[in-house]
């Protein structure tokens, strides 16, 4: 009963995601509404961890099992979209890099400055 109390709750905040994106016409995918307001009603408190981790728990576990619909599906269509993957895959790797070096230099400054803070 427990499983299914924590998968009601789960259920019910990705309801209320995709009723806020209903009414917010922005180009925000529900997923992430679903996200954002999750961490809210954790950080509030209105839901607890302990509500919710088995199942999310259980969820996480079997993302990578509910990607291979998806990875096959991109590998069915391979041939038609053959001529573009290698642009798409150089501005993905490009974008990526990009990324990660502002995200470390980024938090490397915030350490740094964080270390500063402390020492005065």
């Amino acid at each position: 009963m427990k499983y299914l109390h924590e998968a009601v709750i789960i259920a019910a905040v990705t309801f209320a995601a995709e009723i806020i994106k209903f009414f917010i016409p922005l180009p925000v995918p529900a997923s992430i509404y679903g996200l954002i307001l999750l961490f809210v009603l954790l950080k509030s408190g209105v839901v607890k961890l302990e509500e919710i981790e088995h199942v999310g728990g259980l969820l996480l576990e079997l993302m990578p099992l509910l990607l291979v619909p998806a990875s096959v599906s991109f590998l069915t269509v391979l041939d038609t979209i053959q001529e573009v993957l290698l642009p798409v895959l150089i501005m993905g790797f490009v974008g990526t890099s990009a990324v990660m070096m502002i995200t470390g230099r980024a938090a490397q400054a915030l350490v740094r400055r964080g270390g500063k803070e402390k020492k005065t």
